[in-house]
């Protein structure tokens, strides 16, 4: 937990560094609506993928140099790990879990931004089995966002024994 907390930190000073290097054109050129509509379809996208167990469309939210910070596991190193993490989770899930993603906050400038969010998991009749939150970083790359770091946390208490 508190190497999530360390990790946050970390990237909370990376926002306040990039905004104060940001000039008030780039604040000015950049449609803040017009991210938080695309970033939220990645969302619904990667949602979409969870529910039909299409890792590549899961993965499609992250750049090939991506690392994923997920709950209770070492960070993930490229795309084709994340894939493959993915893929693995979804074989073995007999369950039909799926979580959906809703973007909070986002802070952008330039062609980065960073997002805040909260996730719901529910299993396959619809009731909520957890939740927690979530932070992405974005880079637009040939017109895109994708996520070049993420990292989520639970609000589930740690249960005894891990």
């Amino acid at each position: 937990m508190k190497k999530q907390i360390k990790l946050f930190g970390i990237l909370a000073v990376t926002l306040l560094i990039l905004s104060a290097c940001a000039t008030t054109e780039q604040e000015e050129a950049l449609d803040m609506e017009k991210v938080r509509i695309e970033i939220q379809a990645m969302e619904d996208a990667f949602t979409a993928g969870e529910k039909a167990k299409d890792a590549d469309a899961v993965a499609a939210y992250y750049s090939d140099d991506a690392v994923s910070y997920s709950r209770n596991s070492t960070p993930l190193s490229g795309k084709a790990a994340i894939t493959a993490n993915i893929s693995n989770n979804m074989a073995k899930d007999t369950l039909g879990n799926y979580s959906v993603y809703k973007l909070v906050d986002v802070f952008a400038e330039g062609n980065t931004a960073i997002e805040v969010g909260s996730w719901v998991q529910f299993d396959a009749s619809g009731t909520e089995v957890d939740n927690g939150n979530f932070m992405s970083y974005f880079q637009k790359r040939d017109g895109k966002y994708l996520c070049v770091r993420d990292m989520s946390t639970t609000s589930s208490p740690v249960k005894s024994g891990m």
